[in-house]
């Protein structure tokens, strides 16, 4: 019996009408023009062939005797795939904002829970670029899987399962034969019995952490320093973010836009200003959302803050579980000049590594669950009616999520893939979730939010993406000044042999296109 740790069960507790909690993504795919098949079919087949090395597309949950307890995994052995692949046709012309405006709807609907947690929707009817081959076809894929089954890092697992390296679909093992094991097979003595033994094991383990997770829990809670020692009024830090039109109970209609930068570029920053790629995107993220804010008549004089998801999955693990916590920091966003932004924003994302470091032992992702869905649910409910969001103070302005993802080409069912973008969960007090993925030499960026709270959030993308620019601009201003190394210290260097690059205008020039549909 597969129990979902408490983790993974707070995801389904915490969902409401108006916060479905599933991720999701919009993939967009380049069929060639000797193409000729019917590729809904083929993503059907492609998928079923594949299934059995993701354990998320085929189980589904039971529920304890009485919702006592946390719900269980079992095995879905009559799935029906074609409740779970759909196919959608785009209405002319099948512009850059249709599609967002579809993912949209899309996202904002609840997964069936009395099936496997996901859905996957192939969208025809988009654009072909003008100077791509003749019969060349575009296609997105957008899909979505509930976050009970897997966090960030189990979402790359699973695309390593139904993603390819090569146009030709690798052969995987068939599934091995089991014995069906459906909902019928476990009475209400067994659920109980299962569910209590699972919760004086986690008890137990519980207990043991506690005096070291309550020595730890106040560093982890406070937003990390936006430097090293407190300077001036523009570098302090608060327990809570500024209150801003972002930050309010929100409906279950999304907003969404998307955006991709090269990731070329954002080296150049990082080199220039010796800072992370995630200090880049917490900067421009930092600079759009001021500039948004703006827009709406609001000029926090606090900096806002971010909360950043932390994995806390050991090396190696691959499991598709949660296996994440939550830090906040500062997006120094008070400070004016964005090279003294970008600085800041280093200094207390060093704060929160160093803080979760420390974190990362002690933070349990499962723990005792007795009564936990009634107590959850009602807590979850009761905030939403209350609108306790609309005036309590703000944990943080914005959630900003960076998953790593592959630099090479993948290709599904035979499909190439262009870019995809993230699509996540906003919820009541913070109604924007930023999150991006890295891929094949591009930053593709998500942004999703309420409609009520932000049906121009593609102005956001904008800002964002002139943030950047302006970043890129000053980096390179800053390498041009900065002095050329002597010829002694050149002629130390040891020379490197010449590496000969494939071009790849032509593959940015094409995508950037496909970003401007």
């Amino acid at each position: 019996m597969d129990h979902l740790s408490g983790l993974d069960a707070a995801f389904l507790h915490l969902e409401t009408p108006e916060t479905p909690m599933h991720v999701g993504g919009l993939s967009m795919y380049e069929l060639p023009p000797e193409y000729k098949g019917d590729f809904v079919a083929d993503v059907v087949k492609h998928i079923q062939s594949r299934m059995h090395l993701a354990p998320i597309f085929q189980r589904k949950l039971v529920n304890m005797p009485f919702d006592l307890a946390n719900p269980v995994w079992v095995m879905d052995d009559h799935l029906d795939i074609e409740h779970h692949i759909r196919h959608v046709i785009v209405p002319p012309p099948g512009s850059r904002a249709q599609v967002d405006r579809l993912v949209s709807r899309i996202h904002s609907s609840l997964l069936d829970r009395s099936r496997p947690l996901w859905e996957m929707y192939v969208l025809d009817g988009l654009p072909t670029p003008p100077d791509a081959p003749k019969g060349t076809r575009i296609v997105g894929v957008y899909s979505k899987f509930h976050h009970a089954g897997l966090d960030g890092m189990g979402g790359q697992v699973l695309m390593q399962a139904i993603m390819d390296t090569t146009p030709e679909p690798r052969q995987v093992r068939p599934a091995k034969d089991r014995r069906p094991a459906s909902r019928d097979n476990f009475g209400i003595a067994e659920l109980a019995g299962a569910g209590i033994k699972h919760n004086l094991v986690q008890t137990v383990k519980l207990v043991k952490s506690l005096p070291g997770l309550i020595r730890t829990a106040r560093r982890t809670m406070r937003p990390a320093k936006v430097a090293g020692e407190i300077k001036s009024a523009a570098e302090k830090t608060h327990w809570f973010a500024p209150r801003t039109p972002l930050n309010v109970g929100i409906t279950n209609q999304r907003s969404f836009a998307r955006f991709s930068i090269p990731i070329k570029e954002v080296k150049e920053i990082t080199a220039a200003n010796k800072v992370s790629l995630n200090d880049v995107v917490m900067e421009i993220s930092s600079e759009g959302m001021m500039r948004y804010l703006a827009d709406m008549g609001c000029r926090p004089k606090d900096s806002l803050l971010a909360a950043v998801p932390v994995s806390l999955r050991p090396e190696g693990n691959t499991d598709m579980s949660n296996q994440v916590s939550m830090a906040r920091m500062s997006l120094a966003s008070n400070i004016k000049d964005p090279i003294e932004r970008l600085q800041a924003i280093r200094a207390s994302s060093q704060g929160v590594k160093s803080v979760m470091t420390e974190m990362k032992t002690l933070l349990p992702t499962d723990f005792p669950s007795i009564g936990a869905p009634w107590l959850f649910s009602a807590l979850a409910n009761g905030f939403a009616r209350s609108r306790l969001a609309n005036t309590m103070p703000a944990f943080a302005n914005v959630v900003i999520s960076n998953v790593p993802g592959p630099n090479i080409t993948l290709y599904f069912a035979g499909a190439k893939q262009i870019s995809t973008y993230p699509v996540s969960i906003p919820y009541h007090g913070m109604a924007l979730n930023i999150t991006l993925q890295s891929y094949n030499g591009w930053l593709d960026f998500g942004l999703i939010g309420c409609r009520r709270v932000m049906p121009d959030i593609a102005d956001l993308g904008k800002y964002m993406q002139a943030a950047h620019a302006e970043l890129l601009r000053r980096s390179r201003e800053m390498a041009a000044e900065a002095p050329a190394a002597t010829p002694a210290k050149a002629a130390a260097k040891p020379s490197k042999p010449a590496v000969v690059r494939k071009p790849v205008m032509a593959k940015r020039k094409a995508k950037a296109k496909l970003n401007a549909k």
